[in-house]
């Protein structure tokens, strides 16, 4: 009798991260956001629940917010991908970045790039929020920090800039 075989099906995909080409072999089951943490070293995208719950792994994926523990990494072939790492830098703050820095969006920064993925989703469906909108916009990502207050003082802090450029 032959031995069983132990090798995986792989999958070739090719997506756009960041605004570079990754072109990879993956697992069909692998999920998005372990294809960003593992195979692309794209820490910045943190896994939290792995059941949409939390928020933690929000990335942008072809314009929209996504949980990236719902998406399987072969579902994003062919489209464009943002990470956290991929919407500003440190010497040029996105305005939801420098939100959070201003208005002390943050305490131990676990759900910080999913809340500043999901806030920079919400500003460019909608640049001019109430309080309200911006709870609603925000309802999928949990902080166990915070208390919200300064998370929406900091999506506020970004409207406003935003709608001043």
């Amino acid at each position: 009798m032959a031995p069983a075989s132990t090798s995986v099906a792989v999958t070739p995909i090719e997506v756009t991260i960041n605004g570079k080409t990754v072109n990879a072999e993956v697992e069909p089951r692998t999920l998005l956001v372990h294809f960003l943490r593992e195979t692309v070293g794209l820490t910045g995208t943190h896994v939290g629940c792995d059941t949409t719950s939390c928020g933690a792994c929000t990335v942008h994926m072809d314009g929209l917010a996504v949980k990236s523990c719902t998406v399987l990494a072969v579902q994003a072939d062919g489209s464009e991908v943002t990470t956290i790492e991929g919407i500003g830098s440190e010497d040029n703050l996105h305005p939801v970045q420098e939100g959070f820095w201003e208005k002390h969006g943050l305490q131990c920064g676990f759900c910080t790039p999913g809340m500043i993925m999901a806030s920079a989703a919400l500003l460019a469906q909608n640049p001019n929020p109430t309080d309200d909108e911006i709870r609603h916009g925000l309802e999928g990502n949990i902080c166990r920090c915070t208390g919200y207050q300064n998370i929406v003082k900091s999506v506020r802090y970004a409207a406003e800039k935003m709608n001043e450029a």
